[in-house]
C-alpha cells in the first residue's frame, strides 16, 4: 500500500489560475469564486497532485504525509 497524503489549499493565497485543475483534473476543483479546493482532503499519493502543487504560481497548495505530517510539498529546508 502506498503513501496517503493530506492536500490543502490556502484560499487566502490562491489566485484562481486553475493550473492545479489543469494538472490534476480529478484532484482539484474551482468554486464559484475561482478558489481552488482539493477534491478530497485525504488521498492516495500521486505524481499528478505533486505536479499541481509544484506548478501553482503562488504556492498555495501544501501536501503532507498522513499520520506523520511530514512535508511533501513544499519541502522543508
Amino acid at each position: 500500500m502506498g503513501d496517503r497524503w493530506r492536500i490543502e489549499v490556502d484560499r487566502g493565497v490562491c489566485i484562481g489560475s486553475g493550473m492545479c485543475v489543469g494538472s490534476a483534473p480529478g484532484g482539484f476543483r474551482l468554486d464559484e469564486a475561482r478558489q481552488a479546493h482539493p477534491a478530497a482532503a485525504e488521498t492516495d499519493a500521486g505524481e499528478h497532485l505533486l505536479e499541481a502543487a509544484e506548478n501553482c504560481p503562488v504556492e498555495a497548495i501544501t501536501i503532507t504525509l498522513l499520520g506523520s505530517g511530514e512535508a511533501v510539498f513544499p519541502p522543508e529546508d
